[in-house]
């Protein structure tokens, strides 16, 4: 088996899917590549069993053949190779894999092409149409909130609810949760499915930033998604998600609209001051003025800051952890944000001030009890 391919096409394609591998030492199988010759076509595919990743490219060969070959010892060296054809030979009987590029021979040893994972295929599947851009933005504004707590499985990726008219994305930790929908995209038939947040991440590193249209197709067990030459496959979580909507408070008479750069920024100078553990800022809120404010105890630092704001409702106060306001602030793009709140003990409400097009996005975050410090 014998093939001519350009070490930078090569790189790329590798690179685009090598996040799938896994570094098993059950299985060190899965530490290669799964390369597949057939009608002058070199198809590669990365698996962790969970989640796997398919390319494909056109090549010059003149045999079919199936390989598996060591990732990163491939990666490495094509990294350090220019831009060149490089010519891979492979023995099918042991294996040994020999790489000529311009004066140089690399040799290495393959493993058995029938040793390696088989990738799901798809059957019975339903189909939604997405563009790379709506799909980026759903889970940038999303993938933060997911939590990493092993003994939630369900929350431990992004429930995806697919309506006819609409797609909504939610993730959760319990401490804070994020709804992001789209109004402008829809499903055949209504369904939900939870897809982990390692498939999310490959997904969110390999989309393109463009129009390009992302088919997913899903069933029971597994979504795919086919972009360029690219495919992902992932296993779904298979649990049952937390009613989400009985935790958003409906009533909030309390509005607070700022500038979302500001608070940002002045969070940041905040919380450097605060308790390490907790990060608890103190927002206190008269008329027409945001005071915010930390400090921690064990070392006798503090920090206070003003900032102007709009405010309707009740003067208060309320506590909250500042790192989780500064990762929802950090994925709000607008100029103005509003928080709705209701009491110092329920959850807060962060929104943009103005609506986008075919968007809604709501972030909650749950407050923190206020020590008595002024």
């Amino acid at each position: 088996m014998r093939f001519i391919v350009s070490t930078s096409v090569l790189l790329k394609q590798l690179q685009a899917i090598s996040g799938a591998s896994s570094s098993s030492t059950v299985l060190p199988i899965l530490e290669n590549f799964l390369f597949e010759i057939k009608d002058n076509t070199l198809t590669i595919s990365a698996t962790d069993l969970q989640t796997s990743m398919v390319t494909s490219l056109p090549i010059e060969a003149k045999e079919e053949g199936r390989v598996a070959m060591p990732s990163k010892i491939l990666i490495d060296t094509l990294k350090t190779l220019p831009d060149q054809p490089v010519a891979f030979s492979v023995d099918t009987k042991t294996l040994a894999i020999e790489i000529s590029a311009g004066d140089g021979k690399y040799k290495l040893s393959g493993e058995n092409a029938d040793d390696f994972p088989k990738i799901p295929v798809v059957e019975s599947v339903s189909t939604v149409n997405i563009t790379a851009a709506i799909l980026s933005e759903a889970i940038n504004k999303t993938i933060f909130a997911v939590s990493n707590d092993e003994l939630r499985p369900a929350m431990s990726g992004v429930l995806v609810q697919l309506g006819e008219q609409n797609i909504t994305f939610v993730a959760t930790d319990a401490h804070r949760l994020v709804r992001y929908r789209r109004t402008d995209v829809g499903a055949e038939k209504a369904t939900s499915i939870i897809l982990p947040k390692k498939a999310l991440t490959l997904l969110k590193s390999s989309l393109p930033s463009d129009e390009t249209s992302v088919a997913v197709e899903y069933n029971t067990t597994n979504a795919f998604f086919q972009f360029g030459s690219i495919h992902l496959i992932c296993r779904l979580v298979d649990e049952r998600y937390p009613d989400y909507d009985a935790v958003i408070p409906q009533v909030n008479p309390n509005k607070l609209t700022v500038d979302r750069a500001l608070f940002l920024n002045t969070l940041r100078r905040v919380v450097i001051f605060a308790n390490k553990t907790t990060h608890q800022v103190r927002l206190k809120i008269n008329g027409s003025e945001l005071n915010i404010s930390a400090e921690d105890l064990d070392f006798s630092n503090e920090a206070h800051e003003r900032l102007n704001c709009q405010f309707e409702g009740e003067d208060m106060e309320i506590g909250f952890n500042a790192k989780f306001l500064v990762e929802m602030l950090n994925n709000l793009n607008c100029e103005e944000v509003v928080l709705e709140m209701s009491t110092p003990n329920r959850a807060g409400l962060l929104l943009p001030a103005i609506k986008q097009d075919n968007e809604e996005i709501l972030m909650l975050v749950m407050p923190v009890m206020l020590n008595s410090f002024n």
